[in-house]
């Protein structure tokens, strides 16, 4: 496998004026969109105890998030290429602030949510503002592959830092003050954007599309609606079905409407690409994997197991760093091994650690047990972040690679929304359950038996595990603690059996692909319009 790289001469040509500035203002501004996006990784278990939540409330924190980012994030790109990504990434720091605040100030777990979805739309806005602002700037294909890695570092730094940073500041005062430091870091972030970076546009040919970005924006929220809230509402009641079959519909029709778009958000002749279509399935199923493992952790070690906050996020340490600190390494894994096989080996290290984590005993608070597998999804997850950008761009012909790399982009982050969704929808229907059967079998006084029937049917076995001791219904504790444990095993084995699928597809789906890559003094083109901001450097074989 070989790097497509500019001649010597050009690579060591002078960086455009404004290069440096620019990329240390974009860096910062997607650190802090990524803070935003982790940092409630840690504070699950106190939201559960200061807000009073249950399963699915819990479910919609982190799915707030992730469904603003992927509904909008095609949008913005084109609101960035008209108008300045400048001034995109300073709305959408200026959302992350006003997030951040409402958040901060929340009374209840909705008002949370509102703050979560606008942190999640600033933060939909950042990720391509920053990214290509400094691919507007950047001369060469070196110049832009050593940007794009920075940026990718300090990407990778955000997730990493940001639970620990929850978890101190809840430690020492409350979880409502890592907001508010959000809040700071977020108008630090819009200051130096402001001073440092350069206006970039590209306006030529670019046009929004409304009824495809409507349709899917609905659709979207209506199926994940009536999935995080099947399990506890029932997945046969009125709310439920309607939003499934009407978020459907709204599905197809942005289908219908993107097939006679002239100016599409999501182009579907890419899918007529075999390697394009597999490697999309794989990153959205693999994403899955990833960040189900991730939500799951963060519910069995909070909410579950009510850990002190500073201790849930050191596994997470473990599951984010990998992908800032062996940037390098892959980056010259991709100069040497297929991509395809990078993708594949990645999964199966998520897969291995996931099928490990089942083996966790709910009631041993100790953290040595998630030390290995932690790493494993880790470790496994910077192979794949990386290698599922490359496949994708590079089984396509370049004059196709800034709209397959937008797609791509898209779904992997559509996989990082169904994670939490899906997983939580698993184990919670699950532990309910197990703890109807159990409750039903157990030998309690009567009035702890009917409390706790009454409250699980409220708030699933979730809210008789955070009852207090002596609190009517808390005798079934231990009852809802193992329904809980089984449940979120059973989500960690659907999470393994996910990284299993996609590391099959891009082992045997790839096979006799072939690839297509810019000459070697070719300049760097723009990156695609509308990306989320997560593509990696592009290598050939």
């Amino acid at each position: 496998m070989t790097l497509n790289h500019t001649p010597d001469s050009t690579a060591r040509a002078a960086r455009a004026p404004g290069y440096a500035r620019t990329l240390a203002a974009a860096c910062s501004a997607v650190f802090v969109a990524q803070v935003a996006n982790a940092l409630p990784a840690s504070l699950l278990g106190l939201f559960q105890q200061d807000l009073n939540t249950h399963g699915s409330q819990l479910t919609w924190i982190t799915a707030a998030f992730m469904i603003s980012v992927v509904c909008f994030e095609f949008t913005f790109g084109v609101l960035g290429d008209l108008f300045g990504r400048r001034r995109l990434i300073v709305a959408g720091t200026a959302l992350v602030a006003a997030g951040s605040t409402v958040a901060a100030l929340a009374p209840t777990v909705q008002v949370l949510w509102i703050g979560a979805a606008l942190n999640g739309l600033g933060a939909g806005a950042m990720f391509p503002g920053s990214l290509t602002s400094i691919t507007a700037i950047s001369r060469t294909l070196r110049e832009r592959a050593q940007a794009v890695a920075v940026w990718s570092g300090f990407l990778s730094a955000g997730a990493a830092v940001s639970p620990l940073v929850g978890g101190m500041f809840a430690k020492v005062g409350s979880w409502r003050g890592s907001f508010w430091v959000l809040v700071g870091l977020a108008l630090v972030s819009m200051a130096l954007t402001l001073v440092l970076a350069t206006e970039s546009k590209a306006p030529e040919g670019r046009r929004l599309d409304l009824p495809g970005q409507i349709t899917f924006a609905i659709g979207l929220v209506l199926v994940l609606y009536g999935a995080v809230e099947g399990p506890e509402s029932g997945w046969t009641t009125l709310p439920v079905l309607l939003a499934l079959a009407f978020g459907a519909c709204f599905l197809a029709g942005f289908v219908l409407v993107e097939l006679g778009a002239e100016s599409p958000i999501f182009d579907l002749k890419l899918f007529r690409n075999r390697a394009f279509t597999v490697s999309s399935i794989a990153a959205v199923i693999g994403m899955l994997a990833f960040l189900g493992s991730c939500f799951t952790m963060s519910m069995w070690l909070g909410p579950v197991q009510h850990q002190d906050p500073i201790r849930v996020a050191i596994p997470f340490l473990l599951l984010q760093g990998p992908a800032f600190l062996f940037i390098p390494v892959v980056s010259r894994l991709l100069h040497r091994v297929a991509a395809s096989w990078l993708l594949a080996s990645g999964f199966v290290l998520i897969a291995i650690g996931c099928l490990l984590f089942t083996r966790l005993d709910v009631t041993d608070p100790g953290l040595g047990a998630f030390l290995t597998p932690a790493l494993l999804i880790g470790i496994g997850f910077a192979l794949t972040v990386s290698s599922v950008t490359a496949v994708a761009l590079n089984s396509v012909p370049q004059h196709l690679a800034g709209m397959a790399s937008a797609t791509t982009n898209m779904l992997r982050d559509l996989g990082f929304a169904l994670g939490p969704v899906v997983v939580g929808a698993v184990a919670l229907s699950h532990a309910g359950s197990s703890f109807s059967a159990d409750l039903s079998a157990a030998d309690l006084p009567p009035g702890q038996t009917a409390a706790a029937h009454q409250i699980a049917e409220a708030g699933g076995p979730i809210a008789v595990n955070g009852l207090p001791v002596g609190a009517p219904g808390s005798a079934a504790h231990g009852l809802a603690l193992h329904a809980l444990g089984s449940g979120f095993s059973t989500a960690f084995l659907m999470c393994g059996v996910a990284a299993v699928i996609a590391a099959a597809l891009a082992a045997f789906g790839l096979i006799g692909v072939r690839t297509h890559g810019p000459e070697d003094n070719e300049e760097p083109t723009p990156l695609a319009h509308g990306e989320d901001g997560r593509p990696e450097t592009v290598f050939t074989r």
